[in-house]
């Protein structure tokens, strides 16, 4: 007996390219979240320790104590607010990228995601940026301008301030990646 060829059936094979993109969006939607989750707990974590960085220092000539704050520089308090804010924002969006989980083919909350992301990447770069020239002036200082480098004298300050800047822009390179998944995600769809 002759064995009969198998049938080609163009459906059949539309259908398992759409099972391929479904399954690639779910796993686009997945990355999404992880990254989400990264950037939430790096915004989160550097407007803990910007916000609770502080130093008492004494002078031992008249026993005068000199106290270091992160709220004594306008940069430093709009990074705060900027991260805090970011951070409420990616909070909230988790919800909305566990939906794209289940459904990968919604387009419209794709897409206003990621302007929202794109909203807030550029806040959370503006405010480590802002204070990164700070942290730049405080560690190196500015002799035209008669500024001293008081990270000489404030080690711990300048640390976790240093330290609250790494967090930060890690949560920018992670918003940066969520953008491409989104933008990956809505082309595929």
């Amino acid at each position: 007996m002759k064995a009969e060829a198998e049938p080609v059936n163009e459906a059949g094979e539309a259908s398992r390219d759409e099972i391929s993109t479904h399954e690639m969006n779910k796993g686009i939607s997945i990355l999404d979240l992880i990254l989400r989750t990264v950037a939430a707990a790096g915004t989160f974590g550097s407007a803990i320790a910007m916000g609770t960085t502080n130093e008492t220092l004494t002078v031992f000539p008249q026993f005068t104590q000199v106290r270091a704050e992160y709220d004594d520089h306008p940069s430093f308090k709009f990074f705060m607010i900027a991260n805090s804010i970011v951070c409420g924002y990616l909070a909230l969006s988790v919800p909305l990228s566990i939906f794209h989980i289940i459904r990968t083919a919604a387009k419209k909350s794709r897409i206003l995601l990621l302007v929202f992301d794109l909203v807030m990447l550029t806040l959370v770069t503006a405010g480590a940026s802002s204070a990164t020239a700070i942290v730049y002036l405080a560690h190196k200082g500015n002799t035209s301008a008669n500024w001293f480098a008081f990270c000489q004298l404030f080690d711990s300050f300048c640390e976790r301030i240093s330290g609250s800047l790494i967090g930060s822009f890690a949560a920018a390179v992670s918003l940066m990646l969520v953008i491409i998944t989104s933008a990956v995600a809505l082309s595929r769809s």
